[in-house]
């Protein structure tokens, strides 16, 4: 039967992501708007952005936080563009993303002494094999995948190399261990359910170091250069953006950031999207059709929590037909204003993803799963042909 309570949000995307509860477009009317970003009130808000953002962290004094446009994306491009060729590097893939940057720095940076460390969608590379005499990238999050590092234990505090982590999808969700982290990047467009576009930087000072210590010899574009005559632009760290940002969007991420103070901070933002995912553990243990990607319960994640069709009439098919049932079954989700964009990663096998973020209600998961059954069960009975 289908069910007849729906969520009262059904947004469940994995970025964007679901607005914090309460959220009105009345909450920007107080934006900048209009004017300059390098004005004094414009530059005010990047600056309030930073410290905020700082503070809620609980980030180590010495580490620098700078807005980059772009998003997450353009924010580790900046990072290992500028970073890394001065020692070798290794490199940790699991999904997409950071598949995505193994491809970069071996392929586009053309840097000889890489190591890639690969696993499957669902699997985890073997984290023990980082060499702390070299630089390591990794994401902390594979948000395509829903496979996180469980800890930051595998990092070595004595390390020589740098540690660069794109943490979107973790950060505001998921305890960091800020002094394992020389470089950080995430988007407030993810857990903070901000507006597109926009990227956060964090430099620790071993970074600052290196950036001052080792200019590479390739060309960099200005909107990706970190320093100037061998010195940090330190004004990036002070309001000063390379590009012009949204001022508007600058105000929507301050009003998420105040509302993270007002819930009680990262703690317990982290501690719903911990309770989001005991409430899709209860429900996939309930459930004989579908299991997490994430085989090993400790890396499953909290905010984009992925989950494939295990039902032997689905596995038996070919991946053209599973992709077309679970295109089906996100159309039927939809269409019923149940749930809206929950389908997997492009390029991730054929299943279901959904964001449990702190910006989620649990009751709204909870209103979600019986859909999800019918949903299934409505496609098994209406099969694409053969």
């Amino acid at each position: 039967m289908k069910p007849d309570k729906r969520p009262e949000n059904p947004r469940f995307s994995s970025g964007p992501c679901a607005k914090r509860p309460g959220w009105r477009l009345s909450a920007l009317e107080n934006a900048c708007l209009g004017r300059s970003h390098r004005s004094a009130e414009g530059k005010a808000r990047l600056v309030e952005v930073i410290e905020r953002s700082k503070s809620l962290l609980e980030l180590p004094e010495d580490y620098l936080v700078g807005i980059i446009g772009g998003s997450d994306t353009a924010a580790m491009e900046m990072a290992i563009w500028n970073l890394l060729g001065e020692r070798g590097v290794d490199v940790f893939a699991w999904e997409s993303f950071s598949k995505g940057w193994a491809s970069e720095i071996r392929d586009q940076l053309r840097l000889e002494d890489t190591r890639v460390f690969e696993a499957d969608y669902g699997e985890l590379p073997d984290l023990s094999r980082a060499d702390p005499a070299r630089d390591v990238v990794f994401t902390w999050n594979g948000t395509t995948s829903g496979v996180r590092v469980p800890n930051g234990d595998w990092l070595s505090g004595d390390r020589k190399g740098l540690s660069i982590c794109d943490a979107t999808s973790a950060v505001f969700a998921m305890e960091l261990p800020w002094d394992k982290l020389d470089v950080a990047t995430w988007s407030w467009q993810k857990v903070l359910g901000g507006e597109a576009q926009h990227g956060i930087i964090v430099l620790g000072p071993r970074a600052v170091e290196r950036l001052e210590s080792y200019q590479p010899e390739r060309p960099l574009p200005k909107l990706f250069r970190l320093t100037k005559n061998g010195k940090l632009i330190s004004g990036i760290f002070e309001g000063s953006t390379i590009n012009t940002p949204s001022l508007l969007c600058v105000e929507d991420a301050l009003d998420g950031l105040r509302w993270v103070e007002s819930i009680g901070g990262v703690t317990e933002l982290a501690a719903r999207s911990e309770r989001n995912l005991e409430a899709v553990s209860a429900w996939v243990d309930r459930s004989d059709w579908v299991d997490f990607l994430a085989a090993v319960p400790a890396t499953r994640s909290s905010t984009s929590i992925c989950l494939k069709i295990v039902d032997p009439w689905f596995t038996s098919r070919s991946l053209e037909e599973q992709t077309t049932i679970e295109k089906n079954i996100v159309a039927m989700l939809s269409e019923e204003g149940a749930a809206l964009d929950v389908g997997s990663y492009v390029a991730a096998p054929p299943g279901l993803r959904i964001w449990g973020g702190g910006t989620v209600a649990t009751d709204d998961l909870e209103a979600l799963f019986p859909w999800l059954d019918w949903a299934f069960e409505a496609a098994r009975e209406n099969p694409p042909e053969r």
